[in-house]
């Protein structure tokens, strides 16, 4: 059974998720700080932390600094905190994707189905298929229709960044900066730029991409399958 390791000091959120991941066949540990977070990861086996950023004994990047010293379970942050810095601070810190208060059950589900899929994946699969193209990592090859799409450079960087990270939400700075360089960690118009180039070669829709999506104020996120 899939353990849910979840940080949150409000006590009604606190049992509105047990009783909803109960229901959806998930063990669940709770920790209702910081401290206590940190010593049942080290304790229990832990598949995937739902971790709230207001603590009342540290703050929620200081938990997953702790955690990333020495594990790679995914991080679902779910905060109060909805400005893009915030969001970026949480993604740089390490955790894995970052759902805001209000949130919707179904949503925060399917963020966890997403996380504990990737547990216990060991590297990159070569090729990567969704029902509309398929990237070979390996080989850095595009293909639609079984024709080649042809990738600039930067086109295939910034593609290939988020298939190696799937379901991940990534952050506009992050995104920048991996792909462009550090300097070029505010310049966003870049990435609107190019992910409509991405979204025009890979999409059966570019205006309404299953794909390649638009976390707004946030980042970008790849899907393999729509619907996660």
């Amino acid at each position: 059974m899939t353990t849910v390791l979840v940080v949150e000091d409000e006590p009604q959120i606190l049992r509105a998720l047990q009783i909803t991941l109960h229901a959806h066949g998930y063990q669940v540990a709770a920790a209702p700080n910081g401290a206590t977070a940190l010593a049942a990861a080290q304790t229990q086996a832990i598949d995937v932390v739902v971790l709230d950023l207001g603590l009342p004994d540290m703050d929620g990047l200081e938990v997953i600094s702790g955690l990333r010293g020495w594990s790679e379970v995914p991080i679902i942050v779910l905060s109060a905190r909805h400005g893009s810095d915030d969001v970026v601070d949480a993604l740089d810190a390490g955790a894995d994707d970052y759902v805001t208060k209000p949130f919707g059950l179904d949503e925060l589900l399917a963020r966890i189905r997403v996380a504990t899929r990737r547990v216990g994946v060991q590297g990159d699969e070569p090729v990567v298929d969704t029902d509309e193209f398929s990237v070979d990592l390996a080989n850095k090859v595009v293909m639609r229709a079984g024709q080649r799409i042809r990738m600039t450079p930067t086109e295939w960087s910034l593609l290939e960044l988020l298939v190696r990270n799937p379901g991940r939400l990534l952050s506009q700075q992050q995104l920048l900066s991996e792909v462009w360089g550090p300097a070029y960690a505010k310049e966003t118009h870049y990435l609107r730029v190019y992910m409509a180039q991405l979204r025009r070669k890979l999409e059966r829709d570019p205006a309404a991409p299953v794909h390649l999506l638009t976390e707004a104020g946030m980042g970008y996120r790849f899907v393999r399958y729509p619907g996660q």
